[in-house]
């Protein structure tokens, strides 16, 4: 995700709506189930919540990762070079990463150990401070659909990789395949339903989806 980020590729994500147990989620009803208006659940009162903006703002079911206008600091794995004296935060996701992970850290002439590569270790992303952030996003659009509605344009949205073959062109199989042509029809979606499922994540359910369109912005580390 943050590599896609930072190359431009990827401007949207996709989280599974997730509602309080008590609410019933019923996806698209009423004269236009495309309108947002009737996305939502009811909860055990047989109350409507809507899942999108509606005519009463008071009860709707916010999309919890944020609405258009708001700001998201991005989170990675980081090496920890501070521990061994030298000036971080160095990105697992940049050059000056992957040369720790592959030749470790040279000594200097300040006071720096040489750490050889099975020596490093790596800050999860989770436990990333906000300090270190080098990646600011702003949602600019928030709807709600089922996982298998997206489009290519979604998929290319999303980041999901193209590259050259022998053939011309294919989308990335990210389960390890070698790729689908993108002259086959659907191959996009496969592309993607790869890239979903190869973090665990369940396909075949059809689950309805957060869409969460962003731009990046100034306000992280340069």
């Amino acid at each position: 995700m943050v590599r896609a980020i930072l190359a431009g590729r990827k401007t949207q994500t996709r989280r599974v709506v997730k509602v309080p147990p008590a609410f019933d989620f019923t996806g698209g009803i009423g004269d236009d189930p495309g309108d947002p208006k009737h996305w939502g659940a009811e909860d055990e009162n047989a109350q409507w919540w809507a899942l999108a903006a509606g005519d009463d703002v008071d009860r709707v079911l916010a999309c919890p990762f944020g609405q258009s206008g708001d700001r998201l600091w991005v989170r990675e794995t980081t090496v920890r070079v501070e521990e061994h004296g030298y000036l971080g935060p160095v990105y697992l996701a940049s050059e000056d990463g992957q040369a720790c992970l592959d030749g470790g850290l040279a000594p200097s002439p300040d006071d720096c150990t040489e750490v050889e590569p099975h020596e490093i270790k790596l800050r999860p992303a989770i436990h990333m401070p906000r300090s270190m952030c080098r990646l600011v996003l702003e949602i600019t659009d928030v709807r709600v659909e089922r996982l298998q509605a997206i489009t290519e344009t979604d998929v290319l949205a999303e980041g999901v990789e193209r590259f050259a073959t022998i053939g011309g062109t294919a989308w990335k199989d990210y389960s390890g395949g070698d790729g689908f042509n993108v002259r086959d029809a659907g191959s996009a979606k496969r592309s993607f339903r790869s890239l979903w499922t190869s973090t665990g994540a369940d396909w075949d359910s059809n689950p309805w989806v957060w869409v969460i369109s962003f731009k990046r912005v100034d306000g992280g580390q340069r």
